[in-house]
């Protein structure tokens, strides 16, 4: 059998039978070969895709990155994953360097390996520093597929899985009444994305996240803020949360922070949050959290990316994306409706809800990767790397100007909606 032939077969018959049968559905059955900077290769057949999604930010610095490359291959003739139980050097350094680019008195780390990891570790810290049990986070956000992320997140996700677990309510974004509803002398944190990617880009107004902090304060609930597609530089500033002139008092940071090699994660608190690990220091343990590997890694991440240079660049790129996204709003009006955008974590926004799957299609035809927000599917995130150089910009946008074009054409010719809901889930 050819190479990609038994690849899709050992898929199918070993990790997912249903997604080889959905990608062969509707030909997009692509097989991850070469990748390299902006672009993923076809295993066998020589598609391109241009990434456009960067699976969330995990490829903000590009596929492949040298310099991240570098350090890792330095790193292994040292280190390997270490001991949690003892004390790191290299853990010492990822942690101080984070959190010296953190605000406020936001000074200890706790590592993880996925985003929904750190997600559960802020919950645990929130409920044992204020000895309260409610968590409050927004319908259509996004924590993760672990245990207590997936209690924050959407219910087609937790009920194929057995029931709801107790002291978990949602309100809608942006409806501070709503949040003031929900409070109660039992919360102990609101959570939210500073800028939710699955509910499709919605750009906080710039009184809604300084009224929660507010209220929070007020309440004496503590404010947990995702910034594990956020962060890193994506919205032109280190922090999104920055945009804000907030401090929350638990960052959780995912996806990016592996550069795109070696998976790592972090909950980062406040000082007095750390309290909670006084009495038995072993209470909460992460075998593959902080990875010596993943901390040196982690560090070329932050240096790279907290460079006044670099986030220069993604502020420069923004305006050109900006204005190149406002002529196709123009030629494909009435289909691209708006863009939502801070810095380079952007969504287009279409007519209606068949608009955003269709787009996901088309684009892939055309040799774009793009997809669209599963919880408000009128818009397809659109993430560049963040190392991503002028020269590359029209090459993208005349693609995408092919693909509204088809998408358009096709968009009244439906008959089902949602023709490829469910293409690549969001995971952490």
């Amino acid at each position: 059998m050819h190479q990609k032939t038994s690849i899709i077969s050992d898929f199918e018959h070993h990790v997912s039978s249903q997604k080889v049968a959905f990608f062969k559905k509707y030909g997009m059955d692509f097989v991850m070969g070469e990748r390299e900077n902006i672009r993923i290769r076809d295993v066998e057949n020589g598609t391109e895709l241009i990434n456009l999604h960067c699976n969330g930010g995990v490829f903000n610095l590009g596929h492949r990155n040298p310099q991240i490359i570098a350090t890792l291959k330095d790193a292994l003739d040292h280190f390997d994953i270490g001991n949690h139980h003892f004390i790191s050097s290299e853990r010492a350094k990822a942690a101080k360097m984070l959190t010296d680019l953190m605000p406020g008195d936001l000074s200890y780390t706790v590592f993880g390996v996925s985003g929904g990891e750190a997600t559960d570790t802020a919950i645990k810290v929130a409920r044992s520093f204020t000895k309260k049990q409610k968590i409050i986070s927004v319908k259509g956000g996004y924590h993760g597929h672990t245990g207590l992320a997936l209690a924050t997140g959407d219910e087609k996700y937790r009920k194929p899985f057995g029931d709801d677990l107790p002291g978990f309510e949602q309100c809608t974004f942006g409806d501070i009444e709503a949040l003031k509803s929900a409070l109660d002398g039992n919360t102990a944190a609101v959570i939210l994305e500073t800028i939710p990617a699955t509910l499709g880009m919605p750009i906080p107004s710039p009184e809604y996240l300084k009224t929660i902090r507010q209220i929070c304060d007020e309440n004496q609930v503590l404010l947990i803020l995702d910034e594990v597609q956020s962060g890193l530089g994506r919205t032109g500033k280190l922090w999104a949360f920055e945009h804000y002139g907030i401090v929350p008092d638990i960052v959780v940071l995912g996806k990016g922070l592996s550069g795109g090699i070696y998976p790592i994660s972090a909950t980062v608190l406040r000082k007095p949050l750390e309290s909670v690990f006084h009495s038995d220091p072993f209470i909460h343990i992460s075998t593959y959290g902080g990875a010596e590997l993943g901390c040196v890694v982690m560090q070329k991440v932050l240096e790279i990316s907290s460079a006044p240079e670099f986030l220069d660049h993604v502020n420069q790129m923004a305006t050109i994306f900006k204005t190149e996204i406002d002529k196709l709003m123009v030629k494909h009006g009435g289909f691209l409706t708006g863009l939502r955008q801070k810095g380079l974590m952007m969504g287009l926004e279409m007519k209606d809800e068949d608009c955003g799957p269709l787009l996901t299609k088309t684009a892939y035809d055309n040799g774009l990767l793009i997809i669209y927000a599963n919880n408000d599917k009128r818009v397809c995130q659109l993430l560049p790397p963040l190392i991503l150089r002028e020269e590359q910009v029209p090459e993208i946008m005349t693609r995408l100007d092919k693909a509204l074009s088809q998408a358009r054409k096709l968009r009244p010719l439906l008959k089902v909606k949602n023709v490829v809901t469910g293409w690549l889930k969001h995971e952490k």
